[in-house]
């Protein structure tokens, strides 16, 4: 690897444990999904890093392929658990609503 696609992963790593941090220390659903959109950015980027193989080898486009697809799954999964998040905040009843 060279030193940008390094500084890339590392940015990459950095993002991810991030995320894992918010994914476990904050309770409420929202900031866990974003918190997991963020982690997966992490992973992206990491995985890019990885399929870049320095400027005088051509990049694999396997891996930025891979990550395309990712990002697309990522976007319906986020969309799914936002309206789950959604649905599950519509039938929760707090404590001081109830009669």
């Amino acid at each position: 690897m060279s030193g940008s696609s390094s500084l890339y992963a590392l940015a990459g790593i950095a993002l991810f444990c991030m995320g894992l941090f918010a994914l476990i220390a904050y309770p409420h659903s929202l900031r866990k999904i974003l918190a997991a959109n963020v982690a997966g950015t992490g992973v992206f980027m990491i995985f890019v890093a990885l399929g870049y193989q320095g400027p005088e080898r051509p990049i694999d486009p396997v891996p930025h392929a891979l990550v395309i697809t990712g990002i697309v799954v990522a976007v319906c999964a986020t969309g799914l658990a936002l309206t789950l998040a959604v649905g599950l905040g519509a039938t929760h009843i707090a404590p001081d609503e109830e009669e």
